[in-house]
């Protein structure tokens, strides 16, 4: 793709993003947003005939005798997901469960259309899928694995993290591979094929369902209704303040959920400018390419020191990403303190390119930024040996728990003492 029609692309989607969060009041917006509205009824109903097929069997899931645990949600992007997929595996590991994440591997780069003629003309089977970590190594970069699967397998030893669109498929392979008893599907909410035994589904209380539209009008997947579906509600980013309003419309659509309110926590920050270990490029890493792919990784091991949050107070810093909620990272850095002086934003998963780093240095000096700040998700699309010519840093964020300790105890416990 040609400079010029990235940026096209690029200002199209911003543009798109804005007019779903009511961001732009000009009429194109609303002639824009009408048009969107229209395609939205459609998604509606694909969405609900989709369900309605599984729900009476007339289309089947698959069991695959593991226990499944699905983390999810019902909008699009910014719930916090990729932090509480962690911290759920982590809890899973530390009782004993030998735990494998799947995911579809969103924006991940696919293998080329001649590897995949040539594999579909030479194997009877379908290709494996492609393997992040192997609970030892990194064999992916972001790139290849997906944003998302990259952070966990990067911050999971022990855990094996697949990637591949048809997760039953997937999780046959953990099983069969790695000898997995618990599989968590990544964002696999609407994933019907595979049934959970545990839906954990997560809302983001900044913004819980955007403008009660679905795709493309609004930010929602699916109608509010199906929070019936969930086993456990994740209340994530929460100020630890009750919202009275959303939780009746919680327990109008599922009476006596459990409710588990939890806020992400800044940790550090991590310097990205001096050597930090990344992933290598590795082939796909399946039984035919796992000698290349044993070359090419990498152990998974601890980041370099990390820097304190008081680093930022008072500090000039220029801040950039590419997250479905952008001001919510902003935020975090103006409440720890940082003089924000600059900031740019990109749609989610951007893939960035040497002549944005080139343009986010210039904006840094004309600023007179004294470093440079993005997200955790953000750094694993930089390469770690670019040269900025200043500090780049990105923040490093945890879950913690405000509210229903107990009820995710138990929730990790269903799990850890259910029969298979």
């Amino acid at each position: 793709m040609s400079s010029w029609l990235k940026k096209k692309t690029t200002a199209l989607e911003l543009y798109t993003i804005d007019v779903i969060l009511g961001r732009r009041a000009d009429a194109g917006a609303a002639v824009y947003g009408a048009f969107l509205e229209l395609l939205s009824y459609l998604f509606s109903g694909i969405a609900q005939l989709r369900l309605w097929l599984y729900r009476h069997r007339i289309l089947h899931d698959q069991p695959l005798g593991c226990l499944v645990v699905v983390v999810g949600n019902l909008t699009v992007g910014g719930t916090g997901k990729t932090p509480v997929v962690e911290k759920f595996a982590r809890a899973l590991q530390a009782r004993g469960r030998k735990v494998a994440i799947l995911s579809r591997g969103y924006k991940s780069r696919a293998a080329p259309l001649w590897r995949r003629w040539w594999w579909s003309i030479s194997h009877t089977a379908a290709p494996p899928p492609r393997i992040v970590s192997d609970g030892a190594r990194v064999l992916l970069d972001s790139e290849e694995a997906g944003d998302e699967p990259y952070m966990l397998a990067r911050n999971l030893p022990g855990v094996i993290v697949l990637v591949d669109k048809n997760r039953v498929k997937a999780g046959a392979y953990a099983i069969k591979r790695f000898g997995c008893d618990t599989l968590v599907l990544d964002d696999g909410f609407q994933y019907l094929p595979l049934k959970g035994q545990l839906n954990l589904l997560l809302v983001d209380k900044t913004n819980p369902f955007g403008n009660s539209h679905l795709l493309p009008r609004g930010i929602l997947r699916e109608p509010i209704k199906h929070l019936r579906r969930a086993s456990y509600v994740f209340l994530t980013k929460s100020n630890g303040e009750r919202d009275a309003e959303l939780e009746a419309v919680i327990e109008r659509y599922n009476p006596g959920v459990d409710i588990i309110e939890c806020t992400h926590q800044p940790q550090y920050l991590q310097r990205l400018d001096c050597g930090e270990e990344g992933a290598a490029p590795a082939p796909a890493a399946n039984e035919e390419s796992a000698p290349a792919a044993a070359a090419a990784s990498h152990a998974i091991s601890h980041a370099p020191e990390p820097t304190p949050l008081s680093f930022l107070k008072g500090r000039r810093v220029a801040a950039f990403c590419g997250i479905a909620t952008p001001e919510s990272f902003f935020k975090f850095l103006t409440d720890l303190g940082a003089d924000l002086v600059a900031r740019e934003r990109f749609p989610d998963h951007y893939r960035y390119v040497q002549e944005d780093f080139v343009e986010l240095a210039a904006l840094a000096a004309r600023s007179g930024a004294e470093c440079l700040l993005t997200t955790e998700k953000d750094a694993v699309r930089i390469p770690p040996t670019h040269q900025w010519g200043c500090p780049v840093y990105y923040l490093r964020l945890e879950i913690d728990l405000l509210r229903g300790a107990a009820d995710f105890d138990e929730a990790v416990g269903r799990i850890c003492f259910a029969q298979d």
